[in-house]
């Protein structure tokens, strides 16, 4: 099913076109802010009245009339009656919308005859999307700071995918350059390698005999070494001068590290129920042999030059604190190259090889200044790039103008598409802000360190499990076991999702843990409320799924059975909302409010105890918003739920 949101805006946008003669009137149908005023407000009519230099609110009766029209004219799509009450103006030329019972009760039946997709469809101009999110590096533990961008971006997909796209998940690893070189002799110096076969290539360290830990301290241990000792700076350049000419030992020893590191964000990415697999890693190394070329393309093109005796770029707009022209340095003085010509390197290979239509970076704000001179470096270049900025929308409103914005941007990369024969790819770069403790700063150890991802779970998993030793002593071991994981890793995920993306938001084990308020515990335990409620029905005798099979008609009555029904059928509008926006929050506030709806609706109308003109409708409603939250928490948000708590 079409949202209704944009069955609003089409209809009402065509209608103001009728009126008007202008083919640029887009309705700017948005949620209303209150219920008092309806359900949506259209706002275009005030931006289309100042463009004609006419009066708002008699431009906003005319259009009112035509989508009043009787059922019998021929313009059937200038029509509202068949979904809304009589339409309202307001102020100087809004127009309140407000959806009839029946209408909803239609849409919810439709709703329940697609236990997959409720009710959803696929877009109709899929793409290819390429989204690059995690990117941990070797010989290192991932941090807080991955904690952003590997569940953000993992949303981000599901979402994507979720609407019919096909999505290429990029996990861009830090595995190459002079880093690697001191991985290299950490490992030959400190690893406890056999003396009798130190450079015995069957003997190998792996995760069974180096843990990631050790081999992080002794990559640490040897950049210290490095600012202290010119040998064995010396030594780490040879070894990274070795590994990129060839297949000797030290693509070895650099491929084990490579593996016990992987390992272990690939457990960290289970744990998460994140969809990142290995197949999806494609670290610097895959593109080493793309960077000369690279190099050798900018300057054909005049776009790169020498600048005391580095290679750069200089892309019009970008400036230093002086004033003068900003460099995109892609080559180093000693020839040696950088994340600027990789990133190159990569972006060039997505929009090349993967035909990517859209290329999605998710990373944290600091590196904003990064991709913009990257983006900017890509188009000079003319690798058919667009760069489309993430939309700023605004919070809770799912930004209808930008949305109708989009469209019109579609339509015309559709023209632009034909006249040249090709198509240009998008690059968004989707930021996010930090993780702080409770101090405001950025979340340390007491040491100063970041904190380690793996025992900020594990610290999330014990207390979630102290929790339910306490309200639920009797629950065998493995299902205590099962809770707790499901509600320590799902409640630090969804506090995250529920704040702005873009803001910085304080790290509490108390907060995300509590049964109220906006939290995992809370959806996962009002999912469970759901489920015991059709247990109880089996256990009085009620056959829940022949009475939900058998309903032809839905009777919404009551006025916290529509509001719940009214809400059901939104939630494609969050999820579109969400996917535009790359803001998952848009999705965890609508399941939040999902949740209160149903709360007040249980309150209010009895199920169990209904009639049986009423109780089939009242079950469908219970079996609706069960399948909305598992959808929403465990298929887009990666958040496991629990039928018993």
């Amino acid at each position: 099913m079409k949202p209704v949101i944009d069955i609003l805006e089409e209809r009402i946008s065509a209608a103001m076109a009728a009126v008007t003669g202008s083919r640029d009137a887009p309705a700017i149908v948005r949620p209303a802010t209150d219920p008092k005023f309806g359900d949506y407000q259209a706002n275009g009519v005030m931006a289309l009245a100042k463009q004609l230099k006419t009066n708002p609110r008699k431009l906003a009766e005319e259009v009112v009339n035509k989508l009043n029209t009787d059922h019998r004219t021929p313009n059937l799509e200038l029509l509202l009656s068949d979904i809304c009450e009589k339409l309202e103006i307001a102020g100087p030329g809004f127009i309140n919308l407000r959806l009839k019972p029946d209408f909803i009760a239609e849409r919810l039946l439709q709703v329940g005859k697609d236990p997959v997709n409720l009710g959803i469809d696929q877009t109709l101009q899929p793409k290819i999307i390429v989204v690059d999110f995690s990117s941990p590096n070797i010989a290192k533990e991932m941090h807080v700071g991955h904690l952003r961008s590997t569940i953000i971006g993992d949303c981000i997909c599901r979402l994507l995918e979720f609407q019919g796209h096909t999505v290429i998940r990029q996990n861009h690893i830090g595995d190459w350059g002079l880093q690697m070189g001191m991985v290299i002799y950490a490992l030959d110096e400190k690893a406890p390698w056999p003396k009798d076969a130190k450079r015995d290539v069957v003997w190998l360290p792996d995760k069974n005999t180096l843990s990631l830990q050790q081999l992080e301290t002794y990559y640490r241990e040897t950049t210290e070494l490095v600012e202290k000792d010119p040998e064995v700076a010396e030594a780490v350049r040879r070894n990274t001068v070795h590994l990129q000419a060839g297949d000797g030992w030290e693509r070895i020893i650099w491929n084990a590290a490579c593996n016990i590191t992987l390992e272990e964000c690939l457990r960290l990415y289970k744990e998460l129920g994140v969809t990142l697999r290995d197949r999806d890693t494609r670290g610097e190394s895959f593109y080493k042999n793309m960077l000369p070329d690279v190099v050798a393309e900018l300057k054909r093109e005049g776009l790169a030059v020498e600048s005391e005796g580095a290679v750069c770029v200089f892309p019009p707009g970008f400036e230093n604190k002086e004033g003068k022209p900003l460099p995109f340095m892609i080559q180093k003085s000693d020839g040696a190259y950088l994340y600027a010509t990789t990133d190159l390197a990569a972006l060039r290979y997505r929009v090349q090889e993967l035909r990517a239509d859209r290329i999605v970076y998710v990373t944290d704000a600091r590196q904003r200044l990064h991709f913009e001179m990257l983006f900017a470096t890509a188009r000079m270049a003319g690798w058919d790039i667009k760069q489309k900025p993430v939309p700023s929308a605004v919070e809770g409103t799912g930004d209808r103008r930008q949305k109708t914005e989009d469209r019109r941007q579609e339509t015309e990369d559709r023209r632009q598409r034909t006249e040249d024969g090709g198509q240009k790819t998008e690059l968004v770069h989707v930021t996010f802000g930090s993780v702080l403790g409770e101090s405001g700063t950025p979340l340390k150890t007491r040491e100063g360190e970041n904190v380690k991802l793996k025992e900020l779970l594990d610290e999330a998993v014990e207390r979630a499990r102290k929790i339910v030793e306490e309200k639920n002593p009797d629950l065998l071991a493995e299902q205590k076991e099962k809770i707790a994981k499901a509600v320590g890793i799902g409640a630090v995920k969804y506090a995250d999702f529920c704040n702005n993306r873009t803001s910085d938001y304080v790290f509490s084990f108390d907060k995300m843990l509590a049964m109220d308020g906006n939290t995992a515990p809370y959806m996962q335990y009002a999912y469970a409320r759901i489920k015991s409620i059709e247990r109880k029905a089996q256990e009085r005798g009620i056959n829940v799924e022949d009475e939900i099979t058998e309903l032809e008609s839905v009777h919404l009555t009551e006025p916290d059975e529509i509001d719940l029904a009214k809400h059901l059928i939104r939630y494609g509008e969050a999820i579109g909302a969400a996917a535009a926006d790359y803001r998952p929050n848009y999705l965890t506030a609508y399941l939040y409010e999902l949740a209160q709806k149903f709360s007040s609706f249980y309150t209010n109308c009895p199920v169990l105890d209904a009639g049986p003109d009423r109780r089939p409708t009242r079950l469908l409603l219970c079996r609706l918003t069960a399948r909305t939250i598992e959808h929403g928490l465990s298929n887009l948000l990666g958040i496991e739920v629990i039928e018993r708590m």
